[in-house]
């Protein structure tokens, strides 16, 4: 057996490649079978001349979709996809296909997520998924060569991270608990025995929103660092995004061209990051002083430049309460956002946590936290506290960005938003 991706290493080899029948089309005298294996797409020849009239018939009538075992030799043609097509010999039909639903003509959306179990094949998720699967090991490989320690936060938290309403509330025994919304603050406990940590899993936020950038369950990686300072997480966040690109140009080339990605601009994502203040972004877009930015300032921002920014020193109010506050203006938080170019926006948030202990017991009244949930957390701050920091790295909104897609559902398998969970 040889996967399709294989082929170019068997040039004039007779192989045997077990895949799905995507496409079809037959001049009459020879038929153009396009296999996938999940690897990729084989064009298979099948002449008239070579074969019996049966197996033409059965080349050229058989449905998309149906399950095949194919036998042919390597023939190169830079005409055919990937630039290698197989010569037919035989066919095995496993399973005839019914009729499939999603043709190769253009679907509206909804059609397409609702057999998203079957969209999975076509091309396009085909390109974009895989080019997830790469993100998700650069990740992984950036931190374990750094030195972190993978620690796996729970995804069932008796409290909210970030202080908010937007949870989703599930029973548990005799109590209630929430899906968790982040795994930072079980990351912050992790640094104190570790020094370099990360997590990385789903997370949920029950937001009411149907902006092109929210799921209600995506993907994030969070490191948090013991003796680090803002500055410090930003320029890992630099690095961390310069790596997972360098990643998706050197492997996923096939796929970016696929989705008809113009590359160009993602060969210029090198570090250094511009940084511009909180007030410098909001002069920029011109919005007040003191509100958050929403997805029209963002993708403003994110216009404007050709590389991703850092902006720095938003209001202390719009960020969650374990944000440590610039001792030199104790309006702002020491945190940053990065915004990706292209109009994409955030796809990551992070920033210097408050690491003393009065002003964390200041901080949860005055967010009118219930204290009982977060002793563990105080005790952070009892026990050998010292300062640290962090970010989280949205995945599916990079993958957005990488791709250059349009839509965040786009960039997870099965996607989750406020008035979708089928299938």
């Amino acid at each position: 057996m040889c996967y399709i991706e294989e082929l170019h290493r068997h040039n004039g080899d007779e192989v045997t490649i077990k895949g799905w029948v995507y496409n079809r089309r037959s001049s009459g005298k020879i038929v153009f079978l396009l296999i996938r294996d999940g690897s990729g797409i084989a064009q298979v020849v099948v002449l008239r001349s070579e074969v019996s009239g049966d197996v033409f018939n059965l080349c050229d009538t058989i449905p998309y979709e149906s399950s095949v075992i194919v036998i042919g030799t390597v023939h190169k043609d830079e005409r055919a996809p990937g630039g290698y097509e197989l010569l037919f010999k035989n066919i095995d039909v496993v399973s005839s296909a019914e009729n499939y639903p999603i043709s190769l003509k253009e679907h509206g959306i909804d059609f397409l997520l609702e057999r998203r179990h079957l969209w999975l094949r076509s091309r396009r998720p085909f390109a974009v998924m895989r080019i997830r699967s790469t993100c998700i090991k650069a990740i992984c490989d950036f931190f374990d060569s750094r030195g972190f320690v993978r620690l796996d936060a729970p995804l069932l938290t008796p409290s909210a991270c970030e202080g908010t309403t937007t949870l989703f509330e599930v029973p548990y025994f005799n109590t209630s608990a929430y899906l968790s919304q982040s795994g930072q603050l079980y990351m912050e406990a992790g640094c104190m025995a570790f020094g370099r940590v990360y997590c990385f899993g789903p997370s949920f936020r029950a937001e009411k929103s149907k902006t092109r950038r929210h799921l209600t369950e995506f993907w994030q990686v969070e490191p948090e660092i013991a003796y680090a300072t803002l500055g410090d997480v930003m320029q890992l966040a630099e690095e961390l995004v310069e790596y997972i690109v360098g990643s998706v140009l050197d492997k996923n080339s096939r796929e970016l061209e696929m989705l008809g990605r113009d590359i160009t601009p993602l060969t210029k994502i090198k570090s250094p990051f511009e940084r511009i203040t909180y007030t410098e972004a909001a002069n920029l877009v011109g919005m007040d002083w003191g509100g958050d930015f929403g997805a029209p300032e963002e993708t403003k921002l994110s216009n404007k430049f050709k590389k991703p920014i850092h902006v720095t020193g938003y209001p202390h109010e719009v960020k969650a309460f374990y944000m440590k506050r610039d001792p030199r203006d104790d309006r702002i938080a020491l945190n940053f956002d990065t915004l990706a170019p292209e109009g994409c926006g955030e796809i990551i948030g992070g920033g210097q946590r408050e690491d003393e202990l009065a002003k964390l017991e200041e901080r949860i009244r005055e967010y009118d936290l219930p204290r009982k949930d977060y002793e563990w957390y105080l005790d952070l701050r009892r026990y050998g506290t010292c300062p640290h920091a962090g970010f989280g790295l949205g995945l599916e909104r990079t993958v957005t960005w990488i791709c250059g897609i349009h839509h965040v559902r786009e960039s997870i398998p099965f996607p989750r938003t406020i008035d979708r969970i089928y299938p």
